[in-house]
């Protein structure tokens, strides 16, 4: 089945739609209009309202919009691609499944891929607060990511060349790896464990703590102050100065320079941590 070209509007225009191909058409104000559909190909197709794709299986989607009221656009959806689209509403992707992104815009991604699992995300945009919630099994690449509170509980992240402005990014996360990333905002880190941080630019103010194992490889932390508070088994190989270490539990810290060395809690050992400086 082909649809070319139309314009739809009402609740549920094309309920339960399966194997078709959706080319030129625009569905205007009605709720719902492919919920319960799947094995649809949909290029250069604009969605206008709310909640366009729910309950769908093997979407690919391809030059589109989801214009701003079609907000909770793709929710409990399965096995979806998205490319080169503009995605103007938030609340994307809540419990959706193996979920590619690439060459795509979020306008306002806040509060989208939340409750995820196998997400792939390459050369994506996106601009929105708690992107990224609890899900898991994550790919990133290329992802260009502003927006606070980012990936709050996920688990299984691997990303690479990617930047992210954003306070209280990768909190309460499990199994992170980040490669030849940015990352700019305060408190990164904190209470996640299996932490690692290979080649990357870092500025946090008291970024970097409550960490259990955390690696760091041939890493910079510009304008860094408070860095591995109550942080243990730390490896952390700094490029760079750091204003100033506080209170870590146990591992080694090695940088250029550290400006202050803070250990003044009395139920820590000190000589659980090594702190190396290469001036």
């Amino acid at each position: 089945m082909i649809y070319q070209e139309k314009f739809y509007t009402g609740e549920r225009s094309l309920f339960a739609t399966n194997q078709a191909a959706i080319k030129h058409v625009t569905f205007g104000m009605g709720e719902s209009p492919l919920k319960e559909s799947q094995h649809l190909q949909i290029t250069d197709t604009i969605f206008k309202w709310k909640y366009p794709l729910w309950y769908c299986q093997d979407v690919q989607l391809d030059h589109s919009i989801l214009e701003t009221m079609a907000r909770s656009g793709i929710w409990y959806t399965n096995d979806i691609k998205v490319t080169n689209s503009t995605l103007q509403a938030p609340k994307l992707f809540r419990r959706c499944r193996n979920v590619q992104l690439e060459n795509d815009y979020f306008a306002d991604a806040s509060e989208t891929f939340w409750n995820c699992d196998q997400i792939d995300l390459k050369n994506v945009q996106a601009n929105g607060d708690y992107f990224g919630m609890n899900s898991r099994n994550i790919k990133l690449d290329h992802l260009q990511l502003t927006g606070n509170y980012a990936f709050d509980g996920a688990q299984n992240i691997e990303a690479q060349h990617c930047v992210f402005v954003s306070k209280d990014a990768f909190w309460n996360c499990q199994n992170v790896t980040l490669t030849d990333c940015t990352i700019n905002g305060e408190y990164l880190g904190w209470n996640t464990e299996n932490l690692t941080l290979i080649n990357c630019v870092i500025e946090s103010n008291q970024g970097l703590c409550y960490i259990k194992h955390l690696t760091m490889k041939n890493c910079q932390l510009l304008q860094t102050d408070l860095a591995f508070e109550y942080c243990s088994d730390i490896q952390a190989e700094i490029n760079s100065d750091i204003i100033s270490v506080k209170n870590p539990i146990s591992g080694v810290i090695q940088a250029h320079h550290i400006g202050e060395i803070i250990q003044d809690d009395p139920k820590l050992d000190p000589t659980q941590t090594k702190i190396i400086q290469n001036e």
